[in-house]
């Protein structure tokens, strides 16, 4: 029973050994050189706005200093509005008070619709009877004889009435449109951050006084970043938005970037058009900075050469190697001479082998 057991666990142990032992192959194939070319650009953040004043007045608020980060919807900068919310509480009680006027032009208008005053003109407090003279002879007698139209005076009260609702209604709509104008101004005073981000420079402080038109601060999203470059026409029509290109840093740091856009018109004098190219956020870069854009040159194909991946190099010192399979299938390794193709996945082999050798892709 022990011996069993024994023979079971040495099994085990030998399939363990040999699944671990079988290495992951790759076959060499060639592939052409796309050579780059190395265009300057200036790292930029993704989003920019420059805040003005829209309006003359005193700086009451300042939300920080260059380097802090506020969320959206941050007041950043804003103008004393005492005197703005002064006309804006006028304004209010000029809308109140053009509503009560229109509220009793409509009250008289309906008052002369259901009652109207032309049948009340004789009925006159204190004097009954030449009230009630003129409403039994005088008025009969001026109606017959054509000299008065009761309907006709009715329809000119009735019209007198509509147009003072009209313009009472009138005077509403003004006072509001005016009030709309203040609250207008009251948002020009205040600089609002239109998006998550962080202060990089300042022109004012608290207190100053500012004239319309005039800088007060520029603020960023420096949690995205990208690269700004004049790319001639010519490699710019390989280029399209997604695709990967590789940026060297300053430093000699070498990344992989994103085309985010292509602008669509080359500048006529300088034949080059506007590319920007995204970074990978969290990277050590910030505005300003300088940077080479590798991009891959259409026209220049190179010869065709073997390829292999990165992760199959082994460095003996500065000299690489890959492991080769003999002719019995045993690796072997195999220094080679290799140029970097600008691929971050793989390399080009100038010696040591060529198209369908087979080699351990990722050795230990």
């Amino acid at each position: 029973m022990r011996l069993n057991s024994l023979l079971v666990s040495a099994l085990a142990t030998l399939l363990t050994t040999s699944a671990q032992a079988a290495p992951e192959l790759y076959t060499v194939a060639e592939a052409s050189g796309g050579n780059t070319v190395a265009i300057g650009g200036s790292v930029v953040p993704a989003q920019e706005v420059k805040l003005a004043a829209q309006l003359p007045g005193r700086i009451a608020i300042l939300a920080g200093r260059e380097g802090q980060r506020f969320e959206q919807g941050t007041v950043l900068v804003a103008l004393d509005d005492a005197e703005l919310q002064a006309q804006r509480a006028a304004a209010q009680a000029a809308i109140d008070a053009a509503d009560a006027g229109a509220r009793g032009a409509q009250a008289q208008y309906s008052q002369e619709l259901v009652n109207p005053q032309s049948e009340r003109a004789g009925m006159m407090p204190g004097m009954a009877m030449p009230g009630m003279m003129d409403q039994m002879f005088t008025r009969p007698m001026a109606s017959m004889m054509g000299m008065e139209n009761p309907g006709m005076q009715r329809g000119t009260q009735l019209y007198q009435q509509g147009t003072q609702v009209r313009q009472a209604h009138s005077g509403v709509a003004q006072a509001q449109a005016q009030l709309e104008q203040i609250d207008a101004k009251l948002r020009d005073s205040q600089g609002i951050a239109p998006f998550a981000g962080t202060i990089i420079s300042k022109q004012i402080e608290i207190g100053d006084t500012v004239q319309p038109g005039q800088p007060l601060l520029t603020f960023a999203d420096l949690d995205h970043l990208q690269i700004r470059s004049d790319v001639p026409s010519r490699l710019s029509l390989a280029l399209h938005a997604g695709q990967s290109v590789r940026a060297r840093l300053d430093g000699g740091r070498v990344v992989t970037t994103t085309v985010a856009q292509v602008f669509p018109v080359a500048d006529a004098q300088r034949h080059t058009v506007v590319v920007k190219f995204d970074l990978p956020e969290g990277v050590a870069a910030a505005p300003g900075m300088y940077a080479d854009v590798l991009i891959p040159d259409p026209d220049d194909k190179g010869p065709a050469l073997p390829v292999v991946p990165r992760s199959a190099l082994i460095w003996r010192g500065s000299l690489p190697g890959v492991m080769r399979l003999d002719a019995s299938g045993t690796p072997q390794l195999k220094l080679i001479r290799i140029s970097d193709r600008g691929d971050p996945d793989t390399v080009q082999v100038f010696a040591g082998l060529k198209a369908g050798d087979q080699i351990v892709a990722n050795p230990e």
